[in-house]
């Protein structure tokens, strides 16, 4: 377990404080339910779609549609025209260590939001000129990629061209992971198949391990089976740590397998306080020492948590950790029902790192999001 005294986290979770106020912060299983995702703009078009209506839009930007294009701001939009011709997305990138993990990342307004996330993977793409320090894309260099979207179903269907299949072996299963949970951060969108030149893929290209059923935010990401010995008698829980890349922190989803688990809400909270593997060099700013109270309660979305004090930190008296309140909402969320956290420290609301009383935390409808 690696412990982190005295992080600044960035700003991801909302904090909702007494004052009304707002902050801003491998195995398919049964068990987990879709996670909280990003919420779009309710105009879009999710996959290849053209605009239905023809009176909003140009004959010009009808061609653009058509064409995939996107949208930027010139030399001659305002600020605020070009804030309005940009979006914010969840793209699943590639840390130093080799672990998937979501970055906003501010992107042009298109009429094709899907295909333009998965163009943002490519290699070589447009992702070059944002990438962030200590991440690279995930797909290979050139692959082309085609987006069917099957509303009903909550299904995309993602068509890839053949350079899909030219990557490194080490890399295939963060590959996939990273494409569905980028895609399933729509809420139109549940599950995944990947097709390779209008082909279903039965197997994956590289290792040919079998590919059953469609992929899912359910089969994991950044799995951890290190402390498995019977799988079958095993659940998977979604945890959220810290990544670090020179000075900047980040928050890294970790799928872990724990056996015999008898209430999911409960193991997520001692899987937090035991910490991340040594194998992972993910970090966290929750002592050992935490333990709750009570028996956490759910009521109409939102859970209560009493702690001891060992929830403070050591260097700010009473004060909560800022990524603390963080992590406990992003792994929570993940949690079927659950949508928003209540922390109290011994029975009395407990308060952030800027002395306010923590009321309740909620997830941010972007992960690892920068002020633009």
């Amino acid at each position: 377990m690696r412990k982190l005294a005295g992080v600044s986290a960035p700003f991801v979770v909302v904090l909702a404080l007494t004052t009304g106020c707002s902050l801003g912060a491998n195995d398919a299983v049964d068990t987990l339910d879709e996670p909280p995702v990003t919420y779009t703009d309710a105009d879009e078009d999710f996959g290849n779609e053209e605009n239905e209506s023809e009176e909003d839009v140009t004959e010009e930007q009808a061609d653009e549609s058509e064409a995939g294009e996107e949208t930027g701001p010139t030399d001659e939009t305002t600020p605020d025209e070009a804030a309005e011709s940009l979006n914010q997305r969840e793209l699943y990138l590639i840390d130093s260590n080799g672990l998937v993990v979501p970055q906003t990342l501010t992107l042009p307004k298109t009429d094709s939001v899907m295909k333009q996330a998965l163009e943002y993977l490519v290699e070589g793409g447009p992702i070059n000129d944002i990438l962030p320090n200590g991440f690279r894309a995930v797909l290979p260099a050139g692959t082309e990629v085609d987006i069917d979207h099957l509303k009903e179903e909550k299904l995309a269907i993602v068509n890839f061209s053949s350079e899909f299949n030219d990557y490194n072996l080490a890399d295939e299963k963060r590959i996939f992971e990273a494409v569905t949970w980028t895609l399933t951060q729509f809420p139109e969108v549940e599950e995944v198949k990947v097709e390779v030149n209008g082909y279903e893929l039965d197997k994956m290209p590289q290792s040919e391990k079998p590919l059953v059923g469609n992929l899912s935010r359910a089969d994991g990401i950044n799995v951890d089976t290190s402390e498995v010995v019977d799988f079958t008698n095993s659940t998977d829980i979604t945890l959220y740590f810290l990544g670090t890349n020179d000075e900047d922190t980040y928050y890294v989803p970790v799928t872990k397998r724990v056996e015999n688990v008898n209430n999911e809400l409960e193991t997520a909270i001692n899987e937090l306080i035991e910490g991340p593997s040594l194998m992972t060099n993910l970090l966290t700013e929750m002592s050992g020492d935490v333990e709750l109270l009570n028996e956490p309660k759910l009521q109409n979305g939102e859970v209560v948590l009493d702690f001891n004090e060992a929830i403070q930190s050591a260097n700010e008296g009473s004060a909560i950790p800022t990524s603390v309140l963080e992590s406990l909402a992003l792994t929570l969320t993940e949690q079927s029902g659950i949508e928003k956290v209540s922390i109290q420290v011994n029975g009395e609301a407990g308060v952030n790192e800027a002395g306010i009383e923590v009321e309740e935390v909620t997830r941010p409808e972007l992960v690892n999001a920068k002020p633009l």
